[in-house]
């Protein structure tokens, strides 16, 4: 049996916001954004620049049960990681589109890592694991 997860879903305050932040500032792709008129939202669903992996589904906090988890994903630890190639051209593309910074880079046996916060606070790691 083969399984992956294909989507891991954030709950974001506004669409067009975190379609902006993710694809204009992260350099993610829009892979769809359709309405769904039945449940008064929008499918939305973005993901790295030519990957094939998981996408994350952007999905509108509905009521104020789910807006206290915008920003708030994991209870203040890092959410997601973000793995990459190239640490620091990210790094540096990242920070010069201003995406904020709240670890600062450190080099370690076996990876670079620094942590940022998406739009809303959550935490995610820029990581580009070391040669074995």
């Amino acid at each position: 049996m083969a399984q992956s997860i294909k989507h891991v879903a954030l709950v974001v305050r506004d669409y067009d916001e975190a379609i902006a932040f993710y694809c204009d500032v992260l350099g993610f792709d829009l892979l769809a954004d359709e309405y769904q008129p039945e449940q008064y939202k929008r499918w939305v669903l973005v993901r790295l620049k030519g990957g094939t992996g998981t996408s994350l589904l952007l999905a509108r906090a509905n009521d104020t049960d789910q807006e206290v988890f915008v920003g708030d994903q994991s209870g203040g630890r890092v959410f997601l990681f973000l793995e990459t190639d190239d640490f620091e051209r990210d790094y540096e593309t990242y920070r010069a589109g201003g995406v904020n910074f709240t670890r600062a880079p450190v080099t370690q046996p076996y990876r670079r890592v620094a942590v940022f916060s998406d739009l809303y606070g959550n935490l995610w790691d820029l990581i580009q694991f070391s040669a074995k």
